[in-house]
């Protein structure tokens, strides 16, 4: 039996799960689920009813797409993102830390500025803004978040900026961010990145 990805096309969790699960080369079973009508199955597994969810043929279930990304590159890591240095581990874990809790509140209240009326959805950029200047500070030093290549940092927080810039393309393609910009475009180029975006 295979290992069984609940997953969700555009969701940023799901996708740098996928990304780690196929450059790993691991062999799972996807599952594309309506987040409208969640499977049972899922449930049964997960009762947080969330993607990613990876079903272990031994009964395991990861329900964090982190952990989903740690357990394939520790089956197989051929671009070794999962780096060594223990420098690079804990500026990884930093950035990560940033990118899921302030980053996606941000981005929450931005993409979905309505929701949110205490304040603009530029007010809600802005913010964000601090977030991507420090991204694209760390870019134009060496090319990628943690060095010359991508490594973990990158592959986890880029489906998020991707998030970000969806909301107002002309905004940001005209900001000061260039080293971020080619860095994300680069990314989203990617013939990884393309095959795990296809229906």
């Amino acid at each position: 039996m295979k290992p069984i990805l609940f997953t969700f096309r555009r969701c940023p969790y799901a996708i740098r799960a996928r990304l780690a699960v196929k450059i790993s080369g691991v062999e799972v079973e996807m599952h594309e689920v309506s987040l409208r009508n969640k499977p049972q199955a899922m449930l049964d597994c997960s009762p947080k009813g969330t993607v990613p969810v990876l079903a272990l043929p031994g009964g395991a279930v990861l329900e964090q797409s982190l952990d989903i990304m740690r357990w394939a590159l520790a089956q197989n890591d051929p671009e070794q993102w999962l780096s060594t240095d223990p420098e690079v581990v804990r500026q990884t874990q930093e950035l990560i830390v940033q990118n899921d809790g302030a980053f996606k509140g941000l981005l929450d209240r931005y993409k979905y500025a309505e929701r949110f009326p205490e304040y603009s959805a530029s007010h809600y950029r802005e913010q964000g803004e601090a977030i991507l200047a420090q991204l694209d500070t760390r870019i134009a030093a060496s090319g990628f978040l943690n060095g010359d290549k991508r490594g973990l940092a990158d592959m986890a927080i880029f489906p998020f900026v991707r998030q970000f810039v969806a909301v107002d393309p002309e905004w940001f393609y005209a900001s000061r961010y260039q080293s971020l910009a080619g860095w994300l475009d680069g990314l989203l180029a990617s013939p990884l990145f393309q095959s795990v975006m296809q229906k």
